[in-house]
């Protein structure tokens, strides 16, 4: 019999994404591959889903990612438009078993609709410090299980959701593209440094450029500020007064601590960058630097640079020593004097190193740890 599958991605971002979209990232992994696997998969998402699926929910029209940070009763409605679609689609019974992937509020609806939805799986995302007072009370009754995307965040999560916590599923991403040799030879290997990720204080841009100049390395900064991937497009609606976008506390952030450090040069902001653009980005890197402020769960970002052969320097909170083995395939460090210090010894990382390290977080190997999932929730739902 086929398993059928909702999937839901919520309204913030496209699947997959144009240029920064972690959460999106990994459902464009996952889809193909349980598809692959022979299971029928819908889509609960925004816009027009740039992969084959099965069927298609879409309740909010456009991506609303840069209201994520607004008040919450400026946007508090969005996540619920979307889940009041999801919820409608359940109530046909045509849907074996739901994979959310909406923080808080996807679970909320679908453990408040009872045998009216499906057996629920949610695969958690973010730091479980987030959500305290929900997630430390949250009973799914056997219905609403999770999944984490690392040990190092499983240990962190409140006891409730330890106790319902299906297995630990380790991110994955797309095998890189290839690229012929025309692009190939336009790439200048080891010319920088590069910090992919949304600026934002817990990614700690900061910290990355005045270590890079302090090492001599010039850094390049790829990402959207406050979902505003263009530069000029930011810098336009600062200076005409957007007050929404000059609210955001990414904004301020990038205004205070980031764009100081700024000269084109040693340190310059490349924006949001996707396809050949962040491709380019990635392999002419001599490092991707991942500076967190936060213990962050999954770092698909680099994953992506560990499986090109690019070695890593890391502060070593989250999931990151996990990912990253110290001396091997990168190195962490804990202060901007550490950083530096790496900086100058990356040249010693074996790139077949990295790509070795990085073989467990295959898509293949995620979809099929998920199926297992699927039918251990099934299996205690019968």
């Amino acid at each position: 019999m086929t398993l059928r599958v909702l999937v839901d991605a919520g309204p913030w971002l496209p699947v997959p994404p144009i240029g920064y979209g972690g959460i999106e990232t990994v459902v464009a992994t996952l889809v193909p591959e349980l598809r692959r696997a022979g299971a029928h998969v819908t889509l609960a998402t925004v816009g027009e889903p740039g992969l084959e699926v099965d069927d298609v929910i879409r309740v909010v029209d456009a991506p609303r990612f840069a209201d994520i940070a607004r008040p919450y009763n400026q946007v508090s409605g969005i996540a619920h438009a979307h889940m009041h679609g999801v919820a409608a689609a359940l109530r046909s019974g045509r849907y074996d078993v739901v994979h959310d992937h909406l923080e808080v509020v996807g679970v909320a609806t679908l453990a408040a609709m009872g045998t009216d939805a499906p057996p629920t799986l949610q695969t958690l995302h973010w730091d479980m410090r987030k959500h305290a007072d929900f997630y430390s009370r949250f009973d799914g009754r056997g219905r609403v299980a999770f999944a984490a995307v690392s040990q190092s965040q499983l240990d962190r999560a409140p006891e409730a959701i330890r106790a319902q916590t299906l297995g630990v599923v380790p991110l994955a991403v797309p095998a890189p593209p290839v690229l012929g040799p025309e692009v190939e030879s336009t790439i200048e290997q080891g010319a920088h440094a590069l910090l992919l990720a949304r600026i934002t204080a817990d990614k700690g841009q900061d910290i990355a450029a005045r270590a890079c100049v302090a090492a001599g390395v010039p850094l390049v900064l790829a990402g959207p500020v406050a979902g505003v991937g263009d530069p000029e497009e930011l810098g336009a609606r600062i200076a005409a007064g957007d007050e929404a976008l000059l609210g955001h506390p990414d904004v301020q952030y990038f205004r205070e601590r980031v764009e100081p450090l700024l000269d084109g040069r040693a340190v310059r902001w490349a924006g949001g960058v996707a396809g050949l653009e962040k491709e380019r980005l990635l392999r002419g890197a001599v490092a991707l630097l991942a500076t967190n402020r936060w213990a962050e769960p999954g770092a698909t970002g680099v994953v992506e640079a560990l499986v090109r052969g690019i070695p890593v320097v890391a502060t070593p909170l989250g999931v990151l020593p996990s990912l990253v083995t110290d001396g091997v395939t990168g190195f962490l460090r804990e202060d901007e004097a550490g950083i530096a210090e790496a900086l100058h010894r990356v040249g010693e990382i074996s790139p077949a190193a990295c790509r070795d390290s990085a073989r467990p977080w295959k898509p293949e190997r995620m979809a099929a740890d998920y199926l297992s999932l699927y039918y251990e929730l099934l299996r205690r739902n019968p």
